[in-house]
Parts: structure tokens; sequence; C-alpha cells
């Protein structure tokens, strides 16, 4: 958890200076009365005063430090909930022999994780020491004439410094700690962000192994254009552009409202689209600027647009002319050998 250890500090040493500020006169009292007693009882040199003087010194820590101690545990508290709330970690407290080890302590004190916490110390550290002496030069010749005040006035004095060094150095502490929570978080949350490899080693678990997948998308294509080639075996006709384009069509007038695009490809695979088409004796026409048309707009499966209905119409008339012109040709040779039963030419061009 991002956390600041300087915080709960910071704030119990404000409550505990606020605390003793807004009660100096009774805390001044009390001590001034259990001060009268031990002196008194050392006076009389009585040997029974010594568990009344305990007593008196009890009694008076009691009531002077238990109410500062038991407000600077609470804020101390409140500063630990307010950064995340307090969390016990039963594992911490199994015994482990390694801890005693005196060089395994010392390794992790002057390691980088170690010195961390130490280098960050000595900057509030410095501040301190700053503000310390800054009072000092300030009040020195207060300091150096102490004596010739009077007991009380130079007690009501010294109070006066401790007090103003505490409240500052507490303001210090707690710039300090807020400043250092919000490296804390920062860097909390940089370290919960994942690395390259870990988004990789993810994706492995999730999604499976890259080159797997690759893999994969590649019998996936291989087993589409392998069905895609067994239906140029229905085509009624090839449109292809000689170099780079080859579409599939199939058209049966009483079962179809519009041609159905069976099969294209480009490059490699649309020269297997006409070597099929050859050896089906499907017809292929070579129309290019119908061809890319029909390639970019239609896709496998699809009917073609209305825009295209005409320029499909006519190549289809001329096919459905070369062929009737080829069976009545058979029809008046019955002797001569039958015709290829495919043609293949230039059809209407657009």
């Amino acid at each position: 958890m991002a956390r600041s250890r300087e915080l709960p500090s910071a704030l119990a040493l404000l409550s505990i200076a606020v605390l003793l500020h807004w009660a100096e006169g009774e805390w001044l009292t009390a001590w001034r009365g259990l001060l009268r007693n031990l002196l008194g009882a050392a006076s009389n040199l009585d040997v029974n005063a010594f568990y009344p003087a305990m007593r008196w010194t009890t009694l008076s820590m009691v009531t002077w430090a238990g109410p500062a101690l038991a407000a600077a545990f609470a804020i101390s508290a409140f500063g630990l909930v307010a950064q995340g709330g307090v969390v016990i970690a039963p594992e911490a407290f199994e015994p482990k022999w390694e801890r005693f080890n005196p060089a395994g302590n010392l390794s992790k004190t002057f390691s980088v994780g170690g010195l961390s916490p130490l280098l960050k110390s000595l900057v509030p550290a410095a501040f301190l020491l700053y503000m310390a002496i800054a009072i000092l030069r300030r009040d020195w010749l207060q300091l150096i004439h102490a004596t010739q005040m009077g007991l009380p006035s130079a007690m009501h004095w010294l109070a006066g410094v401790l007090y103003e060094f505490s409240w500052k150095a507490g303001m210090v502490l707690l710039a300090w700690s807020v400043a250092d929570y919000g490296l804390q978080r920062w860097n909390y949350e940089r370290s919960l962000r994942m690395s390259k490899q870990d988004i990789r080693d993810e994706s492995k678990e999730t999604e499976g192994n890259p080159t797997t997948r690759g893999r994969i998308r590649r019998r996936r294509r291989e087993m589409r254009r392998r069905q895609m080639m067994q239906q140029v075996r229905r085509a009624t006709v090839v449109i292809a552009n000689p170099d780079e384009f080859a579409v599939a069509l199939e058209y049966i007038p009483e079962k179809m409202p519009a041609p159905l695009v069976l099969a294209k490809g480009r490059g490699e695979l649309a020269q297997k689209i006409k070597r099929e088409a050859r050896w089906r004796e499907i017809p292929i026409v070579e129309n290019k600027p119908l061809a890319q048309a029909l390639y970019r707009t239609v896709e496998v499966g699809g009917t073609i647009p209305a825009k295209l209905y005409t320029a499909v119409a006519e190549v289809l008339a001329f096919i459905y002319r070369a062929q009737a012109r080829m069976r009545a040709d058979a029809e008046r040779r019955p002797n001569s050998p039958g015709p290829a039963g495919s043609t293949t030419g230039r059809g209407p061009q657009r």
C-alpha cells in the first residue's frame, strides 16, 4: 500500500504541541507542585518518603502525559486510516532466523532500498536543523542572560521557545510527509503498470501464443481459399483483369435475382481462379474495369450491386450468344469433334 511513515509522526507532534500549549498553566502548576513535594521530602531525609515520592511522580506523569499520549495515539491512528487503514499480515509474525543475521541486516541497511529511507529522512532533518539554528541566533542574547531572569520568567520563555520549535517542526514534517505520500503513491501506481513482457505473457495466457494464433489464421485463410476454389466449379463466368483481378460469378436465371460472387482473388489467387476455370472449361472474360469494380465492391457470397447489372448482363449475354453459336455449329457438323464447351475471350468493354 502507498503510505508515508512520517505522516502519523508529524500529526502526533503537532497534536502534542497544541495540547501542551493549550494546557500550559495546568501542567506548569502540576510540575511545580511535584517539584515542591520532592524537594520537601528530600530535605527531611526521610527514608520512608521513597514510596510517596514514586507515587507523586507516577500520578503527575499519568495526569500530565496521559492525555497528550492518548491524543498522539488517536491522531497517529487517524493518519494510518487516512492512508488506507491498518493491514495485518500474519506471515510477518512468523519467526524467521535470517532476520537475526547481522550480515543480512547490514546488507539491507546499506543497500539502495535501505539507504532510500535514510536519505529521505535527512531532508526534513536538514530543515529542522536550519530552523533550530535560526531560533538560537534570534534569541541568543536572551539565552545568554537567562540566568539573570527569575525562574518563572525563564521557564516561561523556554516553554515559548520549545512550543515555537515544536509547531514549526510539526508543520515541516507534515509538509514533507504529504510530499512523501504523493511520491509513494506515484511509485505505487507505477509498480502496478504492466511491462511489455507482462502484456505479452498475459496475452499468451488469455488468447494463446501469437505464433499459434498466426498459424491458426493462416490455416483458416487456406481453408477459406480451398472452399472458394471448390465453389469456382459452379461458376457461370470468370471476369478477369489479365494481370491482377479475377471474380467468379454464378447466375441461374430461374433461381437467382442477380448474379452471385462465388470467388474473387488478386495476384496469385486470381491466377489460381483462372487456372481452375480453364480446367473446368468455364468461360473467362477479360474486362478490366468490371473485374476491378466487382473485386472492390462485392464480398464472396454476395450478389452484385444494381449499378453493375448492365455491365454483367452484357457479359452474360455475350457468353450465352457464344455458347449458342457453338451448339449450332456442333449440330450442323455432327461428325466433327465436339466444341470445347468454353469460351475464352474479351467481353464487352466498359
